[in-house]
């Protein structure tokens, strides 16, 4: 099934990153950068683009294996210091209903600004990484990723067995060290629905609900915020880093658009044990 303008709930609009009145409408793949041009407009008005050698670079497969579930990994080629560092990292799929896959909002307490998710191919696409650093300037990475129908795939689980699931957390890490940056996976239990999905059983439209913020602190301080939308996977995955300098207390709480709150903790110790 394909997102075709005619066959998009009229609830999906309100769920459009930014309001991107000129590429938030569902259709088959533009020619060339016409999407592109629209959304970088639309985000950064004139603002100079620089490449993103030597501060991002972008991680995908050429062809992905489900439309659904797309590896990305946007590679920080900067460390994170007070002088200078990636303070946002804008996810774009320049042809999906909602283009702007999230916006990761990075401090120096990450250690490592690099990130690694899953997203929704709607159609044969560029996904871009643009790095906004401390000091204002703009960096992007880009690759062109070829899948399709990503934003209509059923959903993984059913109804049911997803609702019951809601919001759960796991973390993923090797045994923790103090005063240097961290690795850890976040997997949210959530089904991220689209909009442009049919239940199965039904047949009508299953309603856009998906997680929309995501708050990641750690000793009160904020390690990392997220910006999500319709075109992060089911059941969103984030890998980051931080830098717990001290025992303390990883913190993450994450909302979506029917008013869900889902809060995480987990306690942080030098050698802590995978949880």
């Amino acid at each position: 099934m394909s997102c075709a303008r005619r066959s998009i709930p009229s609830g999906v609009i309100a769920t459009l990153a930014l309001g991107l009145a000129l590429v938030v409408q569902a259709g088959p793949a533009r020619a060339g950068d016409e999407a592109w041009s629209d959304i970088r407009a639309a985000l950064f008005g004139d603002r100079p683009i620089h490449d993103g050698a030597g501060v991002i670079a972008l991680e995908a497969p050429d062809r992905a294996q489900d439309a659904a579930l797309v590896p990305i990994i946007m590679v920080a080629e900067i460390p994170q210091t007070a002088e200078r560092h990636i303070r946002t990292i804008h996810l774009v799929v320049d042809e999906n209903p909602a283009p702007i896959a999230g916006s990761f909002h990075l401090t120096p307490a990450s250690g490592i600004a690099t990130i690694a998710t899953r997203v929704r191919v709607n159609a044969y696409t560029q996904i871009r990484a643009i790095a906004e650093t401390s000091d204002g300037q703009l960096h992007m990475a880009s690759r062109f990723v070829k899948a399709s129908g990503g934003c209509s795939a059923p959903a993984l689980k059913d109804h049911e067995l997803a609702m019951a699931r809601l919001g759960k957390m796991k973390l993923n890490h090797p045994p923790f060290r103090l005063g240097e940056p961290n690795q850890v996976q976040l997997l949210i239990s959530h089904p991220n629905y689209t909009g442009l999905q049919i239940d199965q059983l039904s047949r009508n439209w299953i309603p856009p609900h998906y997680v929309e913020r995501i708050e990641i602190t750690y000793g009160g301080r904020t390690v990392m915020t997220v910006e999500g939308d319709i075109s992060l996977s089911e059941n969103p995955s984030l890998h980051f880093s931080f830098v717990p300098e001290a025992p303390g207390e990883l913190q993450v709480e994450a909302r979506d658009t029917e008013g869900g709150v889902f809060v995480g903790r987990w306690p942080v110790a030098a050698g802590g044990a995978q949880s």
